[in-house]
This record gives C-alpha cells, structure tokens and sequence, in this order.
C-alpha cells in the first residue's frame, strides 16, 4: 500500500464519503465501505461493502456523518464498532471523526472511549467542499494523541493537500469553528453582494469577474459563484449544516468568555433562513432571504 499500511474502513459514502472513499481506493489501499443506505456505497465501485458497522471494524475507521449523534450510534449492539472490534481482536482501534462537531462533546466522547473501550478517538474535520474531497486537497484539522495522528497522516495525504495536528482530541474541531466563521461569513457576504448586484440590474457574472480580480476574491467565490449566476442552490453544504457550525462556534465563544458579534448576526440570518423553509438549501442560498 503507497503510502498507508493497515486496515481501514469509512463509514457515510455520502457528498464528502465517497470521494474520499474513491480517492483512497485510487491509491490501491484496500478499503471496506458501510452506509446506511447501502446502495450509495457501492456506488463507489469499489472496496468491500459490509451490510453492518461491526462488519466494518477496523484498525482505523473514519467515519463522515454529520454530527456526534450518528458517530455515537454506530457503537453499541450486536451490530456495532464495539462488538465488530472485540470479535475481529483489534485492541486498540482508532475511530476518526471527520464529520463538524462541538469540541467539548467530541472531548468527551474520546475520554470515554479511551477509558471504557480503549478506542482512540481523533476529530479531524474537513474544509474544501465536494470539489476539494474529489480533487483530493481537503485540509484537515486534525485533533487527537500524537502517535495515532502520526499513524493516520499517510492516510490523510491520499485525500488531502493540508492535515495539521493542532493538539488534544477537540482542537481539530475548534479550528474547523474557526474556518467557518470565515466561510459563513464569506458566503453571506458574497450573497449580499450578488442581491445588491441583481437589484441594481447588474450582470452578475461579470460583477464576479471584477470581484476575482481583486482583494474580494476567495476559494467560496471560485467554487460558489456559479449558484447566485444560474440560481441553483440546490444540493451542497446546506443551511442547516451551516447554522449547526453556527450553534458550535456560539458554544465555544460562551465558554470562552466572548462575545463574537459577526458569528451572532450570522447565526440569525441562517436561523431565519431555515425559518422561511430554506434549510436543505445550499447554503449559498441565503441570497433568497436577502432579497426576501
């Protein structure tokens, strides 16, 4: 195996998943898939799809779901990691989370895991988007003991151009808090920009060309532009994905005594937006809630 040595599995073959997925299989390292919808892994076309997460226990299992509560339900019963780990023998398993969670629960969940199961547990958001897990240059903002990111890090390289270990299990996702800070700004800037345009009569496309030539441009306009153009906001990184990073970031800044008052505007702006019916929306279409 290039790279990597040791079995892994990825568990959530869904818009992030099965890129990574298909990128790590690329690289010809085996890979055993699980989805609970069963048909969406093995459309990758690849790897071994198993009908259960115990099937899937690996030495190191990454998982792509959308939050703690999914990664935590995979652990327990006769079809869970826990027993899928004790059966195969794999003493000490790393379970990667990849999904954005709070840092203060996915801190505990390793504590308990570690404790109770010996499981180490690494948060490793993503940032990038569909493009960036397709092209494989994902960053990663990895959290967790050094030696286990140390074993995964040839891992990440297959589908990442960036992984950085920021410290303890938590960091990676208090980074990722601080990345979409800046997207959700990014985005809700740039979609007031195209409503403020459109109601001017301006041609958006070529208002997006003078905005990539200069300090306006960004990795949101490149990959985003198109969906203010054509009206297109379906599918993507939706609004309420993005107003649960929202709800993360409002939890980490109480607890750290600030007060973050972009992120609170923000924050009630995709609030709104899920209000008016928009939450499965990508989150581009924000822009609909402005114009109102």
């Amino acid at each position: 195996m290039p790279g990597y040595s040791g079995s892994v599995a990825l568990i959530g073959t869904g818009p992030m998943g099965a890129p990574i997925a298909r990128n790590i299989l690329a690289a010809q390292v085996p890979l055993t898939l699980w989805n609970r919808t069963p048909e969406k892994a093995r459309a990758i076309g690849g790897g071994t799809v198993v009908a259960t997460p115990a099937l899937a226990a690996r030495e190191v299992v990454l998982t792509v779901l959308p939050d703690l509560p999914q990664v935590a339900a995979l652990l327990p019963g006769e079809d869970g990691l826990l027993k899928g780990w004790k059966t195969a023998g794999i003493e000490h398993p790393i379970l990667v989370i990849h999904g954005t969670v709070s840092p203060v629960v996915v801190a505990e969940l390793a504590d308990d895991c570690l404790r109770n199961w010996g499981v180490t547990v690494v948060d490793a958001p993503l940032s990038g988007g569909t493009i960036g897990a397709k092209e494989g240059r994902l960053s990663i903002m990895v959290g967790g003991p050094p030696d286990a990111v140390e074993r995964l890090t040839p891992l990440f390289e297959l589908y990442s151009s960036t992984a950085v270990h920021f410290g303890k299990t938590g960091a990676g996702s208090t980074v990722k808090a601080c990345n979409q800070i800046v997207v959700a700004a990014t985005v809700t800037a740039l979609a007031e920009a195209m409503a403020l345009a459109t109601t001017a009569g301006l041609d958006l496309e070529k208002v997006q060309t003078v905005l990539a030539g200069g300090l306006a441009d960004s990795e949101v306009l490149r990959q985003k532009g198109r969906r203010w153009i054509d009206q297109d906001f379906d599918g993507g990184g939706s609004a309420k994905n993005q107003l649960k990073d929202l709800n993360f970031i409002a939890e980490i800044a109480t607890a750290r005594g600030l007060n973050l008052p972009l992120a609170n505007s923000i924050r009630n702006a995709f609030q709104l937006m899920i209000e008016e019916g928009y939450g499965d929306l990508d989150h581009t279409g924000i822009y609909r809630t402005i114009l109102g």
